[in-house]
Formats: C-alpha cells, structure tokens, sequence
C-alpha cells in the first residue's frame, strides 16, 4: 500500500521529467542533403534565359521572363514525379498595368509548389525567390540580365529545398513559391498574399530568400559564414486599439515576424553552427523593399533572408568593363557553397515548422504589482503537442535567454520574476521535440 502512494505522489513529477528530446535528428540530415551543385545548375539555367525582365517576351521558349516561368514550373512538377506526386503545382498570376514600372497591361505569373500537411493543410510555412531580373534602367526589357544572384539564388534555392524536403511528410503545409514582378513593385507578393488570404491560409512564416549567393562584399569585406534575417518590429495591421495596448504593455521587438527571426537563429545555433545569423531589427535594408514586405501588410509573419555584405557592382548594373570594373550579376559572382548553407537553414526551418505545433493561441499575461508572473494560454488539440515552453528574457537582451518546459498545461505562474523587469514568451512543443515559434502575449506578438 505504501509503495503505491508513494507511486502516485510521484506521477506528476514523473511526467514533469519526461521532457521532449532537445534535437531532431532528421533536422540534421536535411541540411547535410542540400546540394550546391543542383542549385549552381538552377542558376546557370535562369541566367540562359538571358533576362527575365518582368516586361520581356512570354512567349519564347528560350528567352524571357515567359521561358523562365514554364522552366520553374517544369521543375517543380519534376519534383513532385520523384516523390509520387507529393507535391501540387500550380500558377498564382494576375494582370498588372497603369503602374510606374508596369504602364501596360502585363500577366505577372507566380509558380508555386504545395506540400500538404497530413493533419492541418492550412497551417502553412512559406517559401520564396524572385524569378524576375532587371539591369540599370529599370524599364529595358531586352539587354542581356543575367540576375544570377539576384535573384536566380533565391529560385535555386526554393527548388533545392523542395527536391530535400518533398522526402519527408509533415502535419502542416509547406509552401514553395517562385515570384515574379518583384523589380517592378513586388506585384507578384501582392497577388500571392491575396490569394492566401482568399483561400483562407493561416501562414505562420514567410522566408523570402532575396540575394543568398555573394560572399564578396563591396566594403571590401569577405564573409561566407554569416546571414541577415530583416524582420518588422511593430506589425502592419496594428489597430490604433492594439498600439495603445502595445504601448503600456511592450510588443516593440516582439512582433511574429520578429520572434520567427530569432526562431531561425537558434535552428542556426543548433544544427547548422557554421553559419551565424545576424538578426536585424528593420523591415529590410534601409529604404528598400523584399517581396516578404506584401505578406507582412496582410498581417502575415515574414522576414528577409539575405548576404551579409552585397556587392552593388553586381546589383542592378549592365553588364559592362569600366575601368577594370567587372558590372552586372553574372554566374561568377555567386558562391553556392554559401548559397548552399542559407538553403539549408531555410530547409530546417520550414520542416521544422512543419513538424511542430502551431503555435499557441490566446496568449494572456498579468502581474502588475505582483512579485510573480501569469501566463495564459489556449490549450492546443494537435496529436504531436506534447506541451509548452515559456521563455522570458531581460528587455534589453535581443534573443530568448531563459525556458521552462512545462508539460501539457495552459497557464504557468513564475514565482518571484518580476513582470516589469522581462519579455515573455510561450512556445508549443511536439513531441519529437520541434518547437513552434514564440509568441508574445496579447495582439502585437500573435501568429
């Protein structure tokens, strides 16, 4: 008899140790299986085309943003063959005209690659790249735009991640995009986030990869081991109610997007520790726009990935010799060993994403003059949840510092954490031990 109340008052403790594994093996494999040859193939093809200007022919079977597109799509559909037909591909398109760079009535096209989830199908994780190029003169549609890393990398790379990770299934979707009319104001985003929010998609991360191939920096700078991640801090879709909130509450640096780019940094640190990712509190570059920026103004989480230092002789430039000056974004500019290790971090991230649960809703938080912290939360129904995870940190620390795995439980209070001094957090956990991204409590931190 004593044993077995002994027995019984240990349970709960039992279950508290049973803590998920720390790392998913797979994760791993999947960044080892990235390959730099297939992604310097896919460039060399796009950069045949000799210019994929969103304005040039459609029709040619060989030259154009047209030929480009079809070749996109063919590849997709040759992945998907290889995995028995796992993937769905489709065209996302749209006429644009009476625009500054588009005065005509254009068809811009997207070619997208869909990996539907086994348990949630409108749970997505996206990924992008430009198909589209463009040389000095932003309206010369015929001159030779090789594009070779802007952005024939980021297409490389949506294919390259597609090819690894159409081997693997996943209770939530995965999204592989190849935009276009990027150059001529991120159209084909606009068209894509449209149809997502028509078709009623919950997009918990959009990665646009957008320059992912040079390591040889116009500062003078060689660097082939780090990787910007640009996210928005205080989220588009704000209501004025949700501002003032945000403001007695924080929720500056806490946006999804911004919690999804400190959820790749420390995939990063885990499994890929020869590539730092340097996070930068900022939309994108100063003053200029990626093709993540549509989805964030519909309120969807998205965040730029790009090289460290850009090389501008090689952006946007005809191809040219001045001065002993080598201009234009030709083949020999890109480093796919490099490129090569972004994608990984893209692969692992969106798998990651996809074998996680979603992340927590109704997230809540109170403690104002209390020397204790309460979070709240809805409890989730997903058959991977194993529990959650609070995480909480100074507020002048940029990166989660502190965790408690708490099982499968929707409320936690923290004893003696004063809930002035901190951010919190909390995270949903599978039980392979993949984590969703954190969200921070009330409007200003919800996926």
């Amino acid at each position: 008899m004593k044993k077995t109340l002994l027995a019984a008052a240990l349970l709960p403790f039992f279950n508290q140790a049973q803590v998920p594994p720390a790392e998913k093996p797979e994760l791993y494999q999947i960044a080892e299986a990235i390959s730099a040859k297939n992604m310097e193939a896919d460039v060399a093809k796009l950069v045949s085309f000799g210019t994929r200007h969103t304005l040039s022919d459609q029709k040619s079977e060989t030259r154009g943003i047209g030929a480009a597109t079809r070749w996109v799509e063919s590849q997709f559909k040759a992945i998907s063959a290889q995995c028995g037909g796992c993937l769905e591909v489709t065209t996302v398109s749209g006429t644009i005209s009476g625009e500054e760079r588009i005065p005509n009535p254009t068809l811009v096209t997207n070619v997208i690659a869909i990996k539907w989830g086994s348990e949630d199908k409108k749970r997505i994780a996206m990924l992008t790249g430009d198909i589209d190029s463009r040389v000095t003169d932003v309206m010369d549609a015929t001159s030779d735009a090789p594009g070779a890393n802007d952005n024939a990398s980021g297409v490389a790379a949506t294919l390259e991640a597609a090819r690894v990770l159409s081997k693997h299934d996943y209770p939530g979707t995965i999204v592989f995009a190849a935009l276009s009319a990027e150059e001529q104001g991120l159209f084909g985003g606009k068209i894509l986030a449209d149809y997502a929010k028509k078709h009623g998609w919950n997009i918990d991360a959009v990665i646009n990869n957008d320059m992912i191939g040079n390591t040889s920096g116009i500062d003078g700078i060689v660097d082939n081991h780090t990787v910007r991640v640009f996210s928005e801090g205080t989220r588009a879709v704000e209501t004025p109610e949700e501002a003032r909130l945000r403001r007695f509450t924080g929720g500056e640096l806490d946006s999804p997007s911004r919690n999804l780019g400190r959820y790749i940094k420390a995939l990063a640190h885990q499994y890929m520790p020869m590539l730092d990712v340097m996070m930068v509190y900022r939309l994108d570059r100063f003053g200029r726009g990626g093709h993540h920026r549509p989805f964030n103004e519909v309120g969807y989480p998205g965040v730029r990935l790009m090289e460290t230092h850009e090389n501008y002789n090689r952006q946007h430039q005809d191809v040219r010799v001045e001065n002993g000056i080598h201009y234009g974004d030709v083949l020999a500019g890109v480093d796919f060993d490099y490129a090569r290790k972004v994608t990984a971090l893209d692969a692992i991230t969106l798998a990651s994403l996809a074998w996680a649960p979603k992340p927590p809703e109704d997230v809540d938080i109170k403690g104002a003059v209390s020397p204790d912290t309460d979070l709240r939360w809805k409890l989730g129904t997903d058959k991977q949840l194993a529990g959650y995870k609070i995480y909480w940190r100074l507020t002048t620390e940029p990166t989660w510092t502190h965790s408690r795995y708490l099982g499968k439980v929707d409320n936690f209070s923290l004893k003696g954490v004063v809930i002035d001094n901190y951010f919190f957090g909390v995270a949903a956990v599978a039980k392979d031990g993949t984590e969703s991204p954190v969200v921070f409590p009330g409007p200003a931190g919800a996926f």
